[in-house]
């Protein structure tokens, strides 16, 4: 029987996630692939906050943006990877993440750096998608 839908599954045998991701995120055979760049913290006037989590609200809120440009949803998302140079504040990004995900999460992978594309940036999240 062919795949018709993005799965997302943590196998049997595996330990649970230590965080709000998926072990696996399978895709259908065809579907088309969309990754896009790294969103950062930027606002709409071109300016970068200071503070860690105004870049994390903007950061979401960009990545929701490029989403929709493409007719997307969380439900398309198939990996994230988070990119981050200083602690993240999880309460505040698990909150902007249930809000994207509620409980159906991607794959994911999150990595502290020593910097970002500019001295400015805390952090950048690159978003995998297929439409099926």
């Amino acid at each position: 029987m062919e795949q018709t839908k993005i799965v997302r599954k943590n196998p049997a045998g595996m330990p649970d996630p230590v965080g709000n991701y998926t072990h696996i995120t399978k895709i259908p055979r065809n579907a088309e692939l969309y990754v896009t760049s790294g969103q950062i913290g930027v606002d709409r006037n071109g300016s970068i906050p200071e503070p860690m989590n105004e870049q994390i609200k903007n950061t979401f809120d960009n990545i929701k943006t490029v989403l929709h440009s493409e007719e997307l949803t969380s439900e398309n998302i198939i990996k994230v990877n988070i990119w981050a140079t200083e602690k993240i504040d999880w309460d505040y990004l698990d909150a902007e993440w249930e809000e994207l995900f509620g409980n159906n999460y991607p794959a994911m992978t999150i990595g502290y750096i020593s910097e970002l594309g500019l001295p400015e940036i805390k952090i950048e999240i690159e978003v995998w998608a297929a439409k099926v």
